[in-house]
């Protein structure tokens, strides 16, 4: 098997255990802090803010409009469908604007 193949395959297996193991320790506490919950809730922005910053930053108009579409669609909707949105809208921009 090729290399490639045995990284992705133990990028999954420390992404999982990564995961799992967040899981087992908080069900270990009965009640978790109201600062610790904050710090929980704002990981997905923070994620979501590090893969799209650098292509705004770094992009050109397809990737600006697209993130001016996103941000408007992310007042009317959720992250999930906000996401979809600005995924499809940088792919169509790329291809009518290059």
């Amino acid at each position: 098997m090729t290399a490639t193949f045995w990284i992705i395959i133990g990028g999954a297996i420390v992404t999982y255990l990564t995961r799992i193991g967040g899981h087992l320790i908080l069900t270990r506490f009965d009640r978790i802090h109201p600062r610790v919950q904050a710090g929980l809730d704002a990981v997905p922005a923070a994620v979501l803010t590090t893969l799209v910053a650098p292509a705004v930053v770094d992009g050109g108009p397809s990737e600006w409009a697209a993130f001016a579409i996103a941000v408007v669609a992310g007042v009317r909707v959720s992250t999930i469908p906000m996401v979809i949105i600005g995924a499809v809208a940088v792919a169509l921009l790329r291809q009518v604007l290059g």
